[in-house]
């Protein structure tokens, strides 16, 4: 068995790769380096004296009319012929052009004969370079045929071997991965007799041998443990089971991990089909599911459970180990039997105070008619009863009326007409209503609405409403003799803001977050005679209507009463 380390063989198989590429490399170089040496020596040696030899014949066709230049022209290439003699031959040949050139030098008149004689000898040199061209080109030819065979017979061989390990190599590596990744695979299947047998002494031997110790620690340890496991798995699907509130758990990537029946019948989805699945993929087919993993508000959801309409809310807990998050868990309460009971509160309240209006409507004109002096004068005792007992009347009718708008914000039928207005209507409808009662404190109400506003779009009796209500708590609360603020600005953003400044005693921090909570009253406020229902009411009408209600206050120092309306488009 080999004992080399497997970064060790994929070294040398890369060497090897690369020293095959190199042969071939460096053989196609040393043949090409030849074939271009002879061409450059072809070059030098016969195509010059081809060129010395026609510029020569050009000469002597040019001798009868200019013989200076054609001497001098003839005598330059025949020098430069007699440096690049190089063929058998050739040297005698030049000699004899020579010896004729030096004749015709001195000669005055040419000789035709030592003309012909000397074009004789010129003819010669380029027959024999043409000659030494044809056989060292037959050579060149012969060796490149020759470096070709070598080769392709050597890149022949180098592509075989080169494949042969392309092809054996990989596989070397891989083979070992797969066998890895399949007893893996096993593995996280709980089937711990998965073993590897590597033929080998490098890593991947060490591996193998790593590979199966923890396949045998798991197998042991799941033998050993699997009764404890399976009794406390039960008992844990035991619990979930016995709970009455339907409750499903995930886990951080949102697969199912266990579900009670309660919560498999509002599901209508069989456990096997949801047990150990995505809930993002279920939710594509289940409104429920998808609610429950991107929950939109904290409301009750309606479900309908065998033809009856169900309300339940919605609970999450997440599930911790060792401070790191695993899970969560959604609880669904049941919660239809209070809902039954708030809605029977809601018309028992209705019907309480629509029976209630008529008689205090009755008891309110009755106590007019008292106070008309025609039926007859009443004694200071008298009228002082009297005004008590119209005080107490008017204080029933705003309650009855109160309880009425609550029943229908609480049944949903809130009935508002929204058209557009301008904000210093609904201003001057408030005022007109506390103006008496703002009076009475001797409180000035200081008002800044501007000219120039836009319309909004509200209800102008139910916006009216609120607006009085701000006021009038704004008096009660303020000290005698002081001022309130009433200001209407554009935000900006499409919204009209309206808003009430006192400067009394202002709301403790511990109960500002409360103070639009039905029947809710500020502890330790003496002579409040309200019954907590204004400010709800307020949040209701404005919210209904796309706006926003709120509340800045310091204690000591006032309140700040805002709500926004959008603007008009």
């Amino acid at each position: 068995m080999s004992t080399l380390r497997l970064k060790t063989k994929i070294t040398l198989g890369v060497l090897f790769l690369y020293i095959m590429l190199l042969i071939v490399s460096v053989l196609g170089y040393y043949y090409l380096n030849r074939l271009t040496e002879k061409a450059k020596i072809i070059l030098k040696d016969n195509y010059e004296s081809l060129e010395y030899a026609k510029n020569m014949m050009v000469a002597l066709e040019d001798l009868p009319q200019h013989r200076t230049q054609a001497l001098q022209q003839f005598a330059t290439n025949l020098k430069q012929q007699q440096a690049n003699v190089t063929e058998r031959g050739e040297r005698t040949a030049t000699a004899q052009v020579t010896a004729l050139f030096n004749k015709l030098q001195h000669d005055s008149v040419p000789n035709p004969a030592d003309v012909a004689a000397i074009k004789k000898g010129i003819y010669n040199i380029m027959d024999l370079n043409m000659n030494a061209i044809v056989g060292k080109n037959e050579l060149v030819k012969r060796t490149a045929d020759h470096a070709l065979l070598y080769i392709a017979v050597i890149s022949g061989v180098c592509f075989l071997l080169g494949f042969t390990f392309v092809y054996n190599f990989p596989g070397y590596i891989a083979n070992p991965i797969d066998a890895l990744t399949e007893a893996i695979k096993g593995i996280s299947n709980k089937q711990y007799s998965k073993r590897l047998h590597f033929k080998s002494n490098d890593e991947l031997g060490e591996l193998a041998t790593a590979f199966n110790t923890m396949a045998q620690r798991l197998d042991e340890y799941e033998h050993s443990n699997i009764a404890r496991i399976t009794f406390e798995k039960q008992r844990a699907e035991a619990v979930i089971s016995s709970l009455k509130d339907a409750t499903i758990g995930f886990d951080t990537q949102n697969t199912v991990l266990f579900a009670n029946a309660q919560a498999l019948q509002l599901l209508s989805i069989p456990e096997k089909e949801l047990i150990g699945h995505s809930a993002d993929e279920l939710a594509k087919q289940n409104d429920l599911l998808r609610f429950l993993i991107n929950p939109r508000e904290n409301v009750p959801l309606k479900i309908v459970v065998d033809g009856k309409e169900c309300f339940f809310t919605q609970e999450a807990a997440d599930i911790r180990h060792e401070d790191n998050r695993i899970g969560y868990v959604v609880i669904l309460k049941n919660i239809t039997a209070f809902k039954e009971q708030d809605l029977a509160k809601t018309h028992f309240i209705a019907t309480i105070s629509h029976e209630l209006k008529t008689p205090l409507a009755s008891s309110d004109f009755s106590l007019k008619l008292l106070e008309d002096e025609r039926i007859g004068p009443l004694k200071p005792e008298q009228r002082e009863l009297l005004e008590s007992m119209k005080q107490d009347n008017q204080r029933m009718i705003k309650i009855v009326g109160e309880l009425l708008d609550l029943s229908q914000v609480e049944s949903g039928n809130i009935q508002l007409q929204p058209q557009p207005v301008t904000a210093l209507n609904i201003v001057q409808y408030a005022l007109d209503t506390v103006q008496k009662q703002a009076a009475q404190r001797e409180i000035t109400i200081r008002q800044s609405v501007p000219e120039v506003l836009p319309q909004v779009m509200a209800d102008v009796e139910k916006t009216a409403w609120v607006l009085v209500n701000l006021l009038t708590n704004a008096i009660r609360y303020s000290t005698l003799k002081s001022a309130i603020d009433l200001k209407v600005e554009n935000t900006g953003t499409n919204m009209l803001s309206f808003s009430v400044q006192d400067y009394g005693k202002g709301i403790p921090l511990a109960f500002r977050d409360r103070i639009f909570e039905r029947f809710f009253q500020v502890p330790g406020v003496k002579g409040h005679k309200g019954n907590g229902l204004g400010l709800a009411i307020s949040k209701e009408f404005i919210e209904a209507q796309g706006g926003v209600i709120g509340v800045s206050s310091e204690e000591g120092k006032g309140s700040l009463f805002y709500f926004t309306l959008p603007v008009a488009q």
